[in-house]
């Protein structure tokens, strides 16, 4: 597996790079196309885990990084 990255983007979500392995909740694998993916920190995504946004309808702010 290459090495994998997670960095918080500024009132945003988590920019996951590297290709990790991805299971659902029955633990089967899934992979996506996209070289990154974004996962959801505001809790409003209606595609959860995933990001699809709303973050910046809902006005969310997190300028501090994830500890």
């Amino acid at each position: 597996m290459a090495e994998v990255s997670i960095r918080t983007l500024r009132n945003g979500p988590y920019e996951v790079k590297g290709a990790p392995e991805l299971l659902d909740s029955k633990r089967q694998r899934f992979t996506v196309a996209d070289d990154a993916i974004y996962l959801c920190r505001c809790g409003q995504s209606a595609n959860k885990p995933f990001c699809d946004g709303t973050h910046t309808k809902v006005g969310f702010k997190a300028d501090d990084p994830a500890r």
